[in-house]
């Protein structure tokens, strides 16, 4: 549902999403009612049917916000580097900490992979910030700094790593103080694996070094 909202509206939208991104990855998207989530704000169901379509429509909301969110950060973390590789690396380091600064939304995300009706929205975010990272990527080889490989490939590969430690580091650790320690060392793992995997080794016969 698209509506022109005033400063109040658009505050009391975000604060119906915030509560039912909350009870979402709590208590999982079934058994949450839009009652319980308007009783949390002490507002009706015609308020949450005044911003929503239906609970469904609330969750994709969510779902979209939340990838839009984890891009932008990306974006600002890499947008003052001009060393390709390591822009990669800004981005794998912020959007570890964005998962985990986020973990219920991380959660959700998710949950979304699993459940037919959103999933193809999770897929389509995901293929855009493969998207995202394409450019970097093509800069890196074209400098001499990644191997030639399938471009694609390799971003593939990129946000597989970080997502799978994502998962086993980032999701595994909670909400307490070890979430920023957590971040930084899924960060620096995914990192390693990646440079590893990425920079030009010298006795590859495959790696062409690019004159400076």
């Amino acid at each position: 549902m698209s509506r022109r909202l005033t400063p109040r509206g658009a505050e009391r939208r975000r604060a119906l999403l915030d509560t039912a991104a909350r009870h979402f990855a709590t208590d999982g998207y079934h058994p949450t009612s839009v009652a319980a989530i308007v009783d949390d704000l002490g507002v009706g169901k015609g308020v949450f049917y005044w911003y929503f379509d239906s609970k469904d429509d609330c969750y994709r909301q969510i779902l979209v916000d939340a990838q839009r969110s984890l891009r932008a950060v990306q974006r600002d973390a890499v947008a003052d580097e001009h060393d390709p590789a390591r822009r990669i690396d800004a981005g794998i380091r912020a959007s570890m900490h964005w998962l985990a600064d986020n973990r219920h939304l991380f959660a959700l995300l998710e949950q979304a992979r699993t459940d037919e009706r959103f999933a193809p929205l999770v897929r389509r975010g995901e293929q855009q910030m493969v998207a995202d990272t394409l450019p970097h990527i093509r800069a890196g080889i074209a400098a001499g700094l990644l191997r030639r490989e399938d471009p694609e490939l390799l971003a593939v590969a990129i946000l597989g790593v970080t997502d799978a430690l994502a998962r086993a580091v980032v999701l595994q650790a909670g909400d307490g103080p070890d979430a920023g320690a957590a971040a930084d060392r899924a960060a620096e793992a995914a990192i390693s694996f990646c440079r590893r995997g990425l920079l030009v080794d010298e006795a590859d016969p495959r790696s062409e070094r690019t004159p400076a």
